[in-house]
């Protein structure tokens, strides 16, 4: 078990060795090993560099395991961070989680558990995930990786008649991705537009998987091939209330276009102050059109969004 003060080393799967060589450089805690550095790390321990990089995984995966409050990774390649909102996120959390206690939601400094980079160009992008993100996860700081957005970067840096090119680099990029998210079990959470398919062929296979929407991921089936779980965010028309608040939100539909280990469904969801919340069946706030509409085309009745 994992704590602040002294750590019980033999419940980790470590070498004995290595727990030999901590317990004799007396260090006692997870956070005082997650805040060394590995070149630190072996001069106060005289491990080897391999045997630090074992200790260093071992104590951030049973921290992670332990700990109340984990952070996350934001890397930006477009806008700059929407700070504000995120503002408006932390300071109405009491209202989004009820059901925990007040003092426990007011003790929680969220801002200091999230990492922001910002990223120009592909450079950048893959230092920041090779280097910079693997270090925040080794320590157990981070357990969510967020790209927003992954096209912006590839579509910007190369031309029409560079394709072999923009691919390679992407699969490069993929690669890197799923290691992180291999070595650190870490959903990693990447954002990417949809392009509109106007006419083609076959326009019954250019729609994504998606019944009533022709569209195409921007980076091509390159990058789709290279995601584990495919998820659609769709705004429809019409807004719905949150009743106790009184605040409207547009109507939208969250929609699992493809996961090896989940059915083909969907909710209904809106977005508020507070962040988002799910919505039954029959939100009653959206108007008899639109409401006829959905039951048309089978958006409603799916489930509760919860």
């Amino acid at each position: 078990m994992v704590c602040m003060g002294n750590m019980d080393w033999e419940q980790l799967e470590l070498n004995p060795r290595i727990i030999a060589a901590v317990k004799k450089a007396n260090v006692k805690s997870a956070r005082e090993i997650l805040s060394l550095s590995g070149p630190d790390l072996q001069r106060l321990t005289h491990l080897s560099k391999s045997d630090v990089q074992h200790l260093h995984t071992a104590v951030a995966i049973s921290y992670r395991r332990h700990s109340p409050v984990t952070g996350a990774v934001y890397i930006c390649t477009e806008d700059s961070f929407p700070i504000k909102r995120l503002r408006q996120l932390i300071t109405q959390q009491a209202r989004l989680r009820p059901e925990l206690p007040q003092a426990l939601i007011r003790s929680i400094r969220f801002s200091d558990n999230i990492y922001i980079e910002h990223a120009a160009d592909l450079g950048a992008l893959q230092a920041c995930v090779s280097q910079r993100v693997p270090i925040l996860l080794s320590r157990g700081l981070v357990r969510l990786v967020v790209v927003d957005s992954v096209a912006a970067l590839f579509r910007s840096e190369f031309q029409a008649d560079e394709g072999i090119e923009r691919a390679r680099h992407m699969l490069a990029f993929a690669a890197t991705l799923h290691r992180l998210s291999h070595n650190y079990s870490t959903p990693v959470l990447c954002i990417n537009q949809v392009t509109d398919v106007m006419d083609g062929p076959d326009p019954a296979h250019c729609n994504f998987g998606l019944v009533d929407n022709k569209v195409l991921p921007a980076l091509g089936m390159a990058w789709a091939n290279q995601v584990m779980v495919r998820l659609m965010l769709l705004r429809l028309p019409g807004c719905v209330g949150t009743g106790e608040q009184g605040g409207t939100s547009a109507l939208r539909r969250l929609e699992v276009v493809f996961a090896p280990h989940l059915p083909r469904a969907s909710c209904l969801c809106g977005v508020w102050e507070e962040g988002v919340r799910g919505l039954p069946n029959r939100p009653r706030s959206v108007t008899n059109s639109v409401t006829k509409r959905l039951e048309t085309t089978g958006e409603l009745g799916l489930n509760d969004g919860t």
